[in-house]
């Protein structure tokens, strides 16, 4: 009998705003998050006093809702929006 895959490993599809960061080939949602947060050290967007928060680039911005910075649990559910 195949194994039942988890719904985390189960392949999204990132709209445009998130796309233009993770790609845009359907992935499991820990890969657009291990992609996320690739992107954020490598854009060194952490805030430097407070590491929970992330702060938005112009690309950021647009899967924040406009957002200049959001702390990470938030950020997961703001992205969540972006996902199908």
């Amino acid at each position: 009998m195949a194994k039942k895959q988890s719904a985390f490993m189960k392949p999204v599809q990132p709209d445009a705003a998130l796309a233009a960061i993770v790609g845009s080939k359907a992935i499991p949602r820990t890969q657009v998050v291990k992609k996320l947060w690739a992107y954020i050290k490598s854009n060194k967007l952490q805030d430097k006093k407070n590491r929970r928060n992330i702060n938005a680039d112009d690309k950021l911005q647009k899967v924040f809702n406009g957002k200049k910075q959001v702390n990470m649990f938030e950020m997961t559910k703001l992205v969540s929006k972006h996902l199908k």
